[in-house]
């Protein structure tokens, strides 16, 4: 059976993942199929919209294969991540600016490559089971696919707190930090999309949204902006340890996980992307990073520590959670010469 199923129902261009025992990772066959059909449908009259869902209840889609990926680093081979990535990153932007209604349903585990697909587009439904999250800081890596343009559009200093932390966001904070925006009971959902495959209308998404649940997040706002608005990891950590109570010390145990180069490069990339938005712009930012995480050792040790061997205790080249320096960050986002990733390729 195929990764992904992709068909025309009436007026509507239907995408669904299909690897539900995988969690519906994406792999790069995937990425090239969705590349090859968007633009064609761009084009077609006779799609008026596009419903994009998956298999299974676990996930929408939790993340891109990198156990692909893995297996190129450990012989030493940059080549499957970047190509990975190269190809990966243009759908993502088209899809933000797709000229026609895009619909996802988006249950389950979204995560890294999962927002890239679900939450760029025009009409991004959550229901209760919908979890969020971008976990890459947790892998060596930094919030990709466009990952640094929506969070540094959350209010406040969300981006930054759901990008350092790996944040899981309920349907409530995903409404409240702009990943998704409509709330849609989940048993609705089937005629929901019947609806839409016999109407073409997107509106019918619109009337069905009803209120959304509590956002887990919101009590702590000003907690948030107060923290995460601090110049970098180690001003950030030194207010948290000062603060010492519940809500700090879970912070804490939050970030204290992760890749520190990543945290750090995070917090810049976000910030970034608030100076010079744009999804493209975004994307070449995060290639940056990306292209040089292939060679270095975080990323290698965080796919193993939690996808290969999944000891959960990677070993990352920073023993402090705000050990890697200016310097050390500045380099990983520095643009890369004859290697940037430019549009013009992928247009």
């Amino acid at each position: 059976m195929k990764d992904i199923s992709i068909r025309q129902t009436g007026p509507v261009g239907r995408i669904t993942l299909t690897r539900p025992k995988a969690l519906n990772a994406v792999t790069l066959e995937m990425i090239r199929e969705l590349a090859e059909v968007l633009p064609r449908w761009a084009e077609n009259d006779t799609v008026k919209l596009i419903v994009m869902d998956a298999e299974g209840d676990k996930a929408f889609c939790a993340g891109g294969d990198i156990a692909q990926i893995y297996d190129g680093l450990t012989r030493g081979d940059s080549a499957p991540g970047r190509q990975f990535w190269r190809e990966e990153y243009p759908v993502n932007a088209l899809l933000a600016a797709y000229p026609k209604p895009v619909v996802s349903f988006l249950q389950g585990f979204v995560m890294g490559g999962g927002v890239g697909l679900g939450c760029h587009v025009s009409h991004p439904v959550v229901g209760d089971t919908s979890r969020i999250a971008m976990p890459e800081c947790g892998i060596g890596l930094i919030p990709d696919v466009g990952g640094t343009h929506l969070l540094s559009q959350a209010p406040g200093r969300l981006g930054e707190f759901i990008g350092t932390t790996a944040y899981r966001m309920a349907a409530g904070d995903a409404l409240l930090a702009g990943f998704a925006d409509h709330y849609i009971p989940e048993d609705q959902w089937p005629a929901l999309i019947a609806e839409l495959e016999t109407t073409g209308d997107v509106e019918a998404v619109i009337r069905a949204a009803q209120p959304a649940p509590e956002a887990r997040l919101a009590p702590h706002r000003d907690r948030i902006d107060q923290h995460f608005g601090a110049a970098d990891m180690g001003a950030l950590l030194a207010g948290l340890r000062a603060d010492g109570d519940d809500w700090a010390q879970d912070t804490l145990n939050r970030l204290t996980p992760n890749a520190p180069l990543a945290m750090g490069a995070t917090l810049a990339l976000i910030r970034a992307a608030r100076t010079t938005p744009g999804i493209k712009a975004a994307l070449t930012r995060e290639y940056r990073y990306a292209h040089r995480a292939t060679e270095q050792g975080d990323f290698r040790e965080g796919i193993r520590a939690a996808v290969i061997d999944k000891d959960r205790k990677p070993v990352w080249t920073h023993k402090a959670p705000d050990g890697a320096t200016e310097a050390e960050i500045a380099a990983m986002i520095a643009p890369l010469g004859a290697e940037e990733l430019t549009w013009e390729e992928t247009t």
